[in-house]
């Protein structure tokens, strides 16, 4: 599925930077591109080393018959990508990237240009509330026999609706940015990552009337303090945050939220930001804060 490759920079017998290269040779297809994805890559501030890291991966890459560096990006859009150019002051969700700011200083000045930007949205309450949001929400799920449900545990969930939740996601963000087909390796796999942070209160679904999938929202509990305050390394005061931030949250990732096609014009949308705004306000939540989204794909969130 994909050829890789990963490279370190050494500099006086030092460890100095590194960078990892992938063929992911599925979204090449879908996209009819020739291109090799830098991934993880890290680097002290000098031109010089960074430089020689990506030669290394543009040289692999034309061996392979390649013709485009782009990144960061990882195997699938699921994973960290992109380059933070702005809001270094600003705690970032767990699920994304953090980089120092002289980064984008040492990749430009390599000859690379923007492909896409991406933003991050801080959600608050609204200071007053429309009620009339509420009414219509609830018109559009009688209107069109839909259900908002919640799954009873993380087994049910995992059993029941998990499956459908992530062909939704491949039918919803199909046509973004950077997107490859979502094999039952790669669900299976982001399945068992999520269930070790997701609370199954947090996963919502908008059932038909005839139980399938037609929308949903994954959030999480916000750990980045947790693990700021560690360092990013697992000690034991560490667990103790972590626990508390996932039992008592005062932050929520929105980590994905979607709805089907045909059910965007019939404004199911809008049910969902009512559901996220009482959510906010049962939980007593200072914000959600959305991860990456296309800087043209924030229709979800105007009602904010």
């Amino acid at each position: 599925m994909c050829d890789v490759v990963f490279y370190n920079a050494y500099k006086d017998g030092k460890i100095v930077g590194r960078i990892q290269g992938i063929i992911q040779r599925m979204a090449n297809e879908k996209w009819g591109q020739k291109r090799v994805r830098f991934t993880r890559f890290d680097a002290i501030n000098d031109a010089e080393v960074s430089d020689a890291l990506f030669d290394a991966v543009v040289n692999w890459g034309k061996a392979k018959g390649m013709d485009e560096l782009v990144g960061p990006l990882g195997y699938s859009d699921l994973e960290r990508e992109g380059l933070l150019i702005e809001g270094f002051d600003q705690p970032q969700t767990f699920e994304e990237q953090y980089n120092y700011d002289y980064y984008a200083t040492l990749i430009e000045n390599r000859g690379f240009v923007k492909d896409v930007d991406w933003i991050e949205y801080k959600l608050y309450y609204p200071k007053v509330y429309n009620e009339k949001l509420k009414t219509v929400s609830n018109q559009l799920m009688e209107k069109f026999n839909l259900k908002m449900v919640r799954a009873k545990s993380v087994k049910e969930f995992i059993e029941v609706y998990a499956k459908p939740v992530f062909e939704m996601i491949e039918i919803t963000y199909s046509k973004l940015y950077g997107t490859m087909p979502l094999t039952d390796e790669i669900t299976d796999m982001l399945i068992n990552d999520f269930k070790k942070i997701v609370r199954i209160k947090d996963i919502v679904q908008v059932l038909d009337k005839d139980g399938n999938v037609v929308a949903f929202a994954l959030m999480f509990p916000s750990v980045s303090d947790a693990v700021r305050k560690s360092k990013g390394r697992i000690t034991i005061p560490f667990f103790f945050r972590f626990i508390k931030a996932k039992k008592h949250p005062k932050v929520m990732d929105l980590g994905l939220i979607g709805v089907r096609p045909d059910y965007e014009a019939k404004g199911v949308a809008i049910a969902m930001i009512s559901e996220l705004i009482d959510y906010m306000k049962e939980l007593k939540l200072d914000y959600l804060e959305t991860n990456l989204m296309l800087e043209d794909n924030a229709q979800y969130f105007e009602a904010f």
